[in-house]
């Protein structure tokens, strides 16, 4: 198997993890973690081995990729509504959990606005709706080995679609980054010193939101430190401290779920970090086993892997 896969699949797993357990308390889980695979609780009561928005989107997005063997703003935006509208790419055939911001960007898109300016601005309320469903993009820019110039411009145009704030973007460009070192075989220590080394071309007030992550070493916070909100900043950060703070796909995943708050977005973006790290061999089977539609997802990640590759 693939690491492209194996992150894929990472991904879509840690979702799975999470999202019976979306804005669980974290006190309350710490104290009695969740280890297996649960289904049937929470906000969204969906059955057990379900993915969320953070998985739908993504697939949204490798299906455009697959279907016209490069990067169609219009396309993803469209597959985007298919979504919303008709339930394509969910587990259960109808789209729950939805974005604020992503909704709205979305219909902007059907109001006729051009794709690139449906994001939202709003400085006031920076979630993660594009970070956690970026990943095809990094694994794209990996195979087409684009410039880093050319990979910031495409990940700040694919956050754009429904997240236009550069703090937003900043964070998308470093996971990309970050998911492409670790595809050229670096460890996930040498991908963080780059990281904390890389030149950013955003400003300053943007960088510097990152300080914990970028200037810092996130790996000598304490759990009580990391928050795991939906809000940018916090969700890089607890998926970064989540990954260098485990030595498995298991503990790591185990760790992103129990912070409560955002678990689905949080274990799937370590998760996919993670899956490139240990392969999908390290991948619990009593998860796995579980995951709903299995194969159609192993499917459309194989197509995607020889689309990429042969682009």
């Amino acid at each position: 198997m693939s690491k492209i896969i194996d992150s894929l699949i990472g991904h879509v797993l840690g979702d799975a993890m999470g999202t019976p357990i979306e804005f669980f308390n974290r006190n309350n889980l710490q104290e009695n973690k969740v280890k297996e695979m649960l289904g049937n609780i929470g906000q969204h009561k969906e059955p057990i081995g379900s993915w969320s928005d953070d998985t739908a989107m993504e697939l949204a997005t490798i299906d455009s990729i697959i279907n016209k063997k490069n990067i169609d703003y219009d396309d993803i935006m469209n597959n985007f509504l298919l979504w919303i509208e008709q339930g394509k790419y969910t587990p259960t055939n109808h789209a729950f959990g939805v974005g604020r911001a992503c909704l709205k960007a979305i219909y902007n898109y059907k109001k006729g606005k051009p794709s690139l300016e449906c994001g939202t601005n709003d400085t006031q309320h920076m979630s993660n709706g594009s970070l956690m469903r970026i990943l095809p993009i990094a694994l794209y820019s990996f195979s087409k080995k684009l410039s880093i110039k050319d990979i910031e411009i495409l990940t700040n145009n694919i956050s754009s679609l429904t997240h236009n704030q550069e703090a937003v973007r900043l964070a998308c460009f470093i996971y990309v980054m970050y998911i492409i070192d670790l595809l050229n075989g670096l460890s996930k220590e040498e991908a963080y010193i780059n990281v904390k080394n890389r030149h950013y071309n955003y400003s300053d007030t943007a960088i510097n939101m990152y300080d914990r992550l970028l200037k810092q070493d996130i790996r000598d916070l304490k759990i009580n430190d990391i928050n795991s909100s939906g809000y940018i900043v916090d969700t890089l950060e607890a998926s970064f401290w989540c990954l260098l703070t485990n030595s498995s796909y298991e503990n790591t995943i185990i760790e992103a779920i129990n912070l409560g708050q955002d678990t689905d977005t949080i274990a799937c973006i370590c998760g996919s970090m993670a899956g490139i790290i240990y392969g999908m061999n390290s991948f619990p089977s009593r998860w796995l086993d579980k995951l709903e539609k299995k194969e159609y997802l192993l499917d459309m990640f194989n197509k995607f892997d020889k689309t990429i590759s042969n682009i």
